[in-house]
């Protein structure tokens, strides 16, 4: 196994699955993800923040539902603290004069070795992860409810016969006789399933769409269609 370099990484959406043929005429299932193009919002560097990233933004968000602050982070906005810390000498920070962003992530990476390089203001597309071979998908899975036992931890469930009567998908027993005299945490039982943060990983990249701004993968991601999507360059390679 070996470390994929540089980082890249975008922000989209899933459109849905559909299928396309390799080269030998294979039959190979994708998921369509609708990907940038992502303003970059913030370079974090090590001296100011104690750590290094590139922040980067997906979709604009209409301002009449920004909140100021959020309208500040992506564009200088006058104010009375501003103009005090202007004049006691206080650099602002560059902003990247784009529109409120509906999804804003951080990539663990410095600017130089991220896609190529990029500074604040500056667009990543698809065209970044071209030559990419395998991604990591992060995004939420679809929520299922309340779930039994046996579609929550494909328990098998209880027989049809010898007596067993309106019970054949409950778990069965959960006590643990006098002693200890209690359920222990953590045991596996009916409950919330899903609509929890999950990443699927080292995804071939089937094709890339530049014209489109859509990616190709190989097989289902997590998630409804419309959800939103964090693709990086998978770090260990099979």
């Amino acid at each position: 196994m070996s470390v994929n370099a540089p980082t890249a990484g975008i922000l989209g959406r899933k459109v849905g699955m559909t299928q396309v043929f390799d080269e030998s005429g294979s039959v190979v299932p994708v998921t369509v993800v609708q990907a940038g193009p992502c303003h970059v919002l913030q370079v974090r560097t090590l001296d100011r923040d104690g750590y290094e990233a590139v922040q980067i933004g997906f979709l604009d968000k209409p301002r009449r539902l920004a909140s100021r602050s959020e309208r500040g982070h992506v564009a200088k906005l006058e104010s009375k603290r501003s103009k005090k810390r202007a004049e006691g000498g206080v650099e602002s920070p560059v902003k990247a004069g784009c529109e409120p962003k509906r999804l804003v992530r951080e990539f663990r990476a410095t600017a130089a070795g991220f896609a190529g390089g990029v500074e604040v203001g500056g667009e990543i597309t698809v065209a970044s992860l071209e030559g990419v071979a395998r991604v990591d998908v992060t995004s939420t899975s679809k929520g299922r409810g309340f779930s039994g036992a046996m579609r929550r931890h494909n328990f098998a469930g209880q027989r049809a016969t010898h007596g067993v009567k309106k019970c054949h998908r409950h778990m069965g027993g959960t006590g643990c006789s006098t002693y200890p005299g209690r359920v222990f945490k953590g045991k596996k039982m009916a409950g919330q399933y899903g609509a929890a943060r999950t990443t699927v990983r080292n995804q071939k990249l089937v094709a890339v769409d530049t014209e489109n701004n859509l990616l190709l993968v190989r097989g289902a991601i997590p998630g409804h269609k419309g959800t939103f999507v964090v693709v990086r360059t998978a770090n260990m390679l099979k």
